[in-house]
């Protein structure tokens, strides 16, 4: 008898075709609209596939035949991992294959912010242009030459890394739990601590997972420690900062400008104050979001998903 896998939400057909050569796969497409549906097929689930599903103790306890979790991201934080391996449960994410998509992501960020790309893009398309002149006090700031200070040197972090040394000759600064060396060695990295990289950096980007300990990491004291020219960039998650205060950091001209992939809730309210200030660049959590690259992320997690129920070693495993 072939173990039963679940996919929650979309999923590319190659990868779907991968999992249904050695299982049964039960098919949700939005699982929100048919819990009852779904919460009956967890109580036959070996192996569960998808993003964003909070896997905490009320759903596994309706999974009791659970073999692997199949996070369709390089993120986990939806995952309670104490409970999920304390259950002898296997998890898996997708790191590596969306590294240089996040990475360009973050480029454009930074590159749109310190331009000031859709300020004037909107000059330009509202007539300001034609009725106002371009001023100089719509200038915008350098990146080549400047310093980028990394928050989190993993896959992603050393990938920025690379096209920030190379591409715009940066200096590159990096706070991380452990020296990164190959970092180090390849792009001139400096590992510093935390205030002093928040200190001699013209652009912070913040690329940690988000754990107990990194939620609200950034927040009034770390930008009161920022250049008032700094620009900040966060693709990672959302909660990783205090997203108040860095609200009134950017009233308070406390810091220069903002490149936003992500948001404490999202989709992000539209009264949200970040919404309507020129200065900060807001995407709506795209980082990896090209078809080629979700498509990679959605063949890794299926392979993972097979290898976990049929008794194999899982490609990524978290743990």
């Amino acid at each position: 008898m072939k173990p039963t896998v679940v996919v929650y939400n979309r999923l590319y057909e190659e990868a779907l075709e991968y999992i249904r050569a050695s299982c049964e796969v039960v098919y949700f497409t939005n699982y929100k609209e048919n819990m009852p549906e779904f919460e009956k097929a967890l109580k036959e689930a070996d192996g569960l596939i998808g993003t964003r599903l909070k896997v905490d103790e009320a759903l596994l306890d309706q999974a009791p035949h659970l073999k692997v979790i199949a996070n369709k991201s390089v993120g986990y934080d939806n995952l309670d991992i104490p409970l999920i391996k304390k259950r002898g449960i296997l998890a898996a994410n997708t790191p590596g294959v969306l590294d240089d998509t996040v990475a360009d992501t973050i480029v454009a960020l930074m590159l749109a912010a310190a331009r000031r790309v859709p300020e004037l893009d909107q000059f330009v398309k509202t007539g300001g242009w034609t009725e106002k002149g371009f001023k100089d006090h719509q200038f915008g700031l350098d990146v080549h030459h400047k310093t980028l200070g990394i928050i989190g040197m993993g896959g992603i972090g050393s990938t920025l890394a690379k096209r920030a040394r190379f591409g715009f000759d940066m200096n590159i600064l990096y706070h991380n739990r452990s020296r990164n060396k190959q970092a180090e060695n390849t792009y001139d990295a400096v590992y510093c601590q935390m205030d002093e990289l928040l200190e001699r950096s013209d652009f912070v980007c913040v690329m940690t997972p988000l754990t107990p300990e990194t939620k609200g990491l950034i927040g009034k004291k770390e930008f009161s420690q920022m250049k008032e020219t700094a620009v900040f960039i966060n693709a990672s998650r959302g909660a990783v900062v205090d997203e108040t205060a860095l609200i009134e950091a950017l009233q308070s001209n406390r810091i220069w400008a903002a490149g936003l992939d992500v948001f404490e809730q999202e989709p992000v309210e539209r009264d949200n104050p970040l919404l309507s200030m020129p200065n900060v660049v807001t995407l709506p959590h795209i980082g990896s979001a090209t078809e080629e690259t979700r498509k990679k992320m959605a063949m890794l997690a299926a392979e993972n998903v097979v290898a976990g129920v049929t008794g194999r070693e899982l490609k990524t495993p978290i743990f």
